[in-house]
């Protein structure tokens, strides 16, 4: 450990790396060095702020912020933050300098974490760290240290005993433990403990649970610290039993542990489950039974009013399947043996799982365990899941929980997308009660605080069931709003828009339509617009941000609270905060700016809030305020100022009508330094609705889509266009909005008809690619990761979840809405493949060959398609990369040949010699 001091920074960015200068122009290199934020959290007293500000490649800092910036500190290669409770101390992970971390192993690297005390500055760094947290109360820090490799040195005297043999043997690694540092901050005492595998703080701050295990030294036990006095004791031991999960009350009343045999293989061996109470020393065990047994995922937690503890358990333990092996000369003619060693993969008709996707869910699959509880009070352990309903959400409602289950529907996912039967299941019984058939996974209800109710969405309509009564009643069925997604262009039912937070007693439930929220009554089954009515008056979407949640919680209001609303304008595309009264129809607008705003934290135990504000020309800092009075806000970052020194360009709304009539809204980024009257190369980026873009702050990064700021700042103009889609003609849908839009441009005298591109990604990249087939206007484009044939994509397997993808095309968003055999003519006339002779477009192609969402080979197709047509194209194909681009030398390759493509057919700068001759296959000398 090293301890060192910290000198308080200021505010502002140093003027040595942005200061103010002459406008230059932005560059790849300003674009690696651009820090951006990541999400920051706030301690529980809403005293601290910390957060992250990582480049897009280089070092991170920490950035610790005062809520009411009376002090700043900056951890240099700081990441992963932490505050505790009462904001005192922050942790942060400290990164290995880039260089180190591109030229080493990362197993050599160093693992170090920065403890900063906020009120003085002082740094204590630990090192060779696993993982470090503070304990809930905010008092303690534990930080658990990387495993040694631990060998049993020989004894010389018996090297060839059978006794030795064993203890030579090798022990799994997840049975060892490992030296924890535990420090109470108050005093920076410390204690240092050995073999702890797992730990458990309570939620009171009094004790610390841990279990130790060293399978060598026969040693396994759990230990409790008295947190107060850093004092420990061992209530329990074995010499042959590991000790596995662990669980504490929150109370600090129970301890809960699974323990099995260590001499049984870990991957099958049985566990029991142990309840200790802490002040009586009463031990209870629990063993598993024919047909409900513990593993090594058995997972343990108990609920926070500390009467109930819920458990993960299995129908069954069993070892490892092992090939069989030829032992002796006649078992290589042996058929059963020969054959056993077969690498086959039988694909069945009714397999639930198709067998991509069964494979790929195998390792979660083996770690699936069945909820339980056990009740304390009387000690009565029910089963809640099963494999017939597999699924329970946790909650701490008393009585009842939701429980749901896909396994009659896995066979259909395949073509008709993902649904559930919901139950309820009773916590006193175990029983289930089923409430939905076949409902879609993403309209899952919602279960009322004390379990009273159940309200969920469906066809339109929001319902609510009373669960002691079972009467459902339908809320909305006598509104004239609609309660179903009105942009909704799918071949699927249309979603609703989901519900805002139940009221804490049960008594009311409050959910939204496009604009507006309403809250309903559990009783009178009346209800009103909390918001008036103003967001659909004014095409204002509301929704309720800010609310103190706690863990594993949803968060829940009162009658009478003030809350706050976003407003998200969709005419003028910008954010403003509202201020709200439970229970009251009116709402008060408390911000005014042409901007985008970003609730980012609550703290748990204050008023405090941490939000962003950004447009294009303004980077998203950090402010906070109280929840009350957002309006007063004090600004807390300032990584605005790295824009400093350069021209920036700027983002306006445009509209037009696409070629059916229907208004379309799009983004103009024009260049730095625009000049009226001045027609420009056009860059068109687009996925489906972009106008809400139109506040945001450009992603300075290096990535699959062009940078907006370098290609603004080097003479572009960049679109962004929304698209609709018609149901069945996704493509044309998409070329009527960008030809379009696009005209729109030419007229407004902006962009040079002779000069625009078009580039576009995955679902943007099948449109880009279809439109070039059926318009000239583009005159280059780049297109990554297209489906260029929906005939074989159909049929294709989205490698990243081993899921088919023919579910997209029937009912999802590739909105063919029908099977390849019910409507093959749709699929041909939706294929860019088909038409390939037509392109008259310059296209470059780019593809990861391990893509994990799109079949490469689709990218392979189109390319071959044009080559054989005669047509100007060229293919980049980069290795062991998946849909999006993963390794920085590839995405800064990209990047760069996307720039030159384009500054070749829209600037006629010169062709650099990749684009003119290609590059020859070559292999290089590997690295020693």
């Amino acid at each position: 450990m090293k301890v060192f001091n910290l000198i308080p920074l200021a505010l502002c960015l140093s003027v040595s790396a942005y200061g103010v200068a002459a406008p230059n122009a932005l560059t790849i290199d300003d674009i690696m060095h651009f820090n951006t934020l990541q999400q920051p959290v706030i301690s529980d007293n809403g005293k601290v702020i910390v957060v992250e500000a990582k480049p897009d490649r280089g070092d991170s800092r920490a950035l610790v912020r005062y809520s009411d910036n009376s002090k700043q500190y900056q951890i240099d290669r700081g990441s992963n933050v932490k505050v505790n409770a009462d904001g005192r101390f922050v942790l942060a992970t400290l990164q290995a300098p880039l260089f180190e971390r591109e030229t080493e192993k990362s197993d050599d690297l160093p693992q170090s974490v920065v403890l900063l005390a906020t009120e003085s500055g002082i740094q204590q760094q630990f090192d060779h760290v696993d993982t470090a947290v503070f304990s809930d109360d905010g008092g303690y820090l534990l930080v658990k240290h990387k495993p040694e490799d631990k060998k049993a040195e020989p004894d010389e005297s018996s090297k060839d005993s059978e006794d030795q043999k064993q203890d030579d043997k090798e022990v799994d690694k997840a049975d060892l433990g490992t030296q924890v540092t535990l420090v109470k901050l108050e005093t920076n005492q410390q204690l240092t403990l050995d073999n702890v595998s797992q730990f458990a703080f309570d939620k009171a701050g009094g004790l610390l649970a841990l279990l130790q295990n060293d399978p060598q030294e026969a040693l396994h036990q759990l230990t409790l610290v008295k947190l107060d006095t850093l004092t420990s004791e061992t209530v329990f031991s074995s010499e042959d039993e590991q000790l596995e999960a662990l669980a504490i009350s929150d109370d600090g009343h129970f301890v809960a542990l699974t323990k099995g045999d260590a001499s049984v293989e870990r991957y099958g061996r049985d566990h029991s489950l142990l309840l200790l109470d802490i002040n009586t020393r009463k031990q209870q065990l629990f063993n598993g039974s024919n047909a409900w047994r513990y593993n090594q995922h058995s997972s343990l937690q108990f609920s926070k009013d500390n009467r109930r503890l819920f458990v993960g358990r299995v129908p069954s333990v069993a070892q490892q399947p092992e090939l069989a092996q030829y032992k002796q000369a006649e078992d290589v003619f042996n058929p059963e043996i020969i054959t056993a060693n077969k690498q086959l993969r039988v694909w069945h008709g009714d397999d639930p799982k198709i067998k991509p996707q069964e494979v790929k869910e195998y390792a979660k699959e083996l770690k699936r365990t069945y909820l339980a509880v056990l009740h304390l009070d009387s000690n009565k352990m029910l089963q809640l899941a099963d494999q017939a309903v597999p699924d329970v959400t946790y909650g701490e409602q008393a009585d009842y929980l939701l429980a749901s289950s896909d396994v009659p529907y896995q066979k259909m996912i395949t073509w008709a997308g993902f649904y559930r039967d919901v139950y309820l299941v009773n916590l006193n019984t175990g029983k289930r009660q089923s409430i939905l058939v076949q409902q879609p996974s993403d309209a899952m209800p919602t279960l009322s605080p004390n379990a009273k109710f159940l309200a969920y969405y469906q066809q339109g309509s929001v319902y609510l069931r009373d669960i002691s009564s079972g009467r459902t009643v339908n809320l909305t069925q006598n509104i004239n709003t609609p309660f179903a997604d009105e942009d909704h262009d799918y071949p699927s039912a249309a979603p609703g828009y989901g519900f805002g937070p139940w009221l804490a007693d049960d008594s009311g439930i409050t959910f939204y339509d496009k604009y507006d929220m309403w809250q309903f009554n559990t009783a009178s089954h009346k209800g009103f617009m909390l918001t008036n009515g103003e967001g659909r008056k004014h095409k204002v979407q509301f929704r309720v941000v800010g609310l103190a949640k706690q863990h594993r919680l949803p968060a829940t209001i009162h009658q009478g609270q003030k809350i706050i609303l976003q407003g998200y304008s969709h005419t003028t595309k910008a954010d403003a905060f509202y201020a709200a009264t439970v229970g009251q129809s009116t709402v008060k607008r408390l911000t005014d700016s042409d901007s985008k705003l970003t609730l980012l934290a609550r703290a748990n135990e204050a008023d405090t809030v941490v939000f962003s504000k950004q447009r294009y020309d303004l980077y998203p800092d950090l402010y906070s305020a109280d929840v009350n009075s957002v309006q007063t806000a004090t600004q807390l970052t300032s990584l605005d100022a790295q824009r400093n020194g350069f021209a920036w360009g700027k983002a306006e709304l445009v509209h037009w009508h696409d070629g059916d009539g229907v208004k379309m809204d799009g983004v103009l980024i024009k260049p730095s330094n625009y000049q009226e009257g001045k027609a420009y190369p056009t860059l068109v980026y687009f996925y489906r609705f972009m106008s809400d873009r139109l506040h945001a702050f450009p992603d300075m990064k290096l990535n699959h889509r062009p940078n907006f700021a370098w290609y603004a700042d080097n003479g572009y103009a960049i679109f962004l266009p929304d698209i609709r889609f018609e149901v069945g003609y996704p493509g044309i849908s998409s070329v009527k909005a960008l030809t379009a839009g696009v005209q729109k441009l030419i007229e407004m005298g902006v962009t040079d008809p002779n000069a625009v591109g078009i580039q576009g990604h995955s679902w943007g990249g099948y449109q880009s690619a279809y439109a070039v087939t059926q318009t000239n206007i583009f005159k280059a484009i780049v297109t990554g990761a297209p489906v260029s044939n929906m005939t074989s994509a159909y049929s294709g397997i989205r490698h990243g979840s081993g899921l088919a993808r023919q579910f997209q095309y029937e009912t999802g968003q590739s909105r063919i809405g029908g099977s390849l055999f019910a409507a093959p003519q749709k699929y041909i006339e939706n294929s860019p493949v088909f038409y390939a002779d037509r392109i008259q477009t310059p296209m470059m192609i780019m593809f990861g060959d391990k893509d994990d969402a799109v079949p490469w080979e689709q990218g392979v197709e189109l390319y071959l398609a044009m080559r054989r047509a005669g047509k100007d194209v060229v293919f980049l194909q980069y290795q062991d990369e998946p849909h999006h681009l993963k390794k920085y030398p590839n995405k800064l390759d990209y990047s760069i040949k996307m720039k030159q493509y384009f500054d070749h057919y829209l600037k006629g700068e010169a062709a650099p010699q990749w684009l003119t001759q290609g590059e020859a296959y070559q292999e290089y000398k590997k690295a020693d």
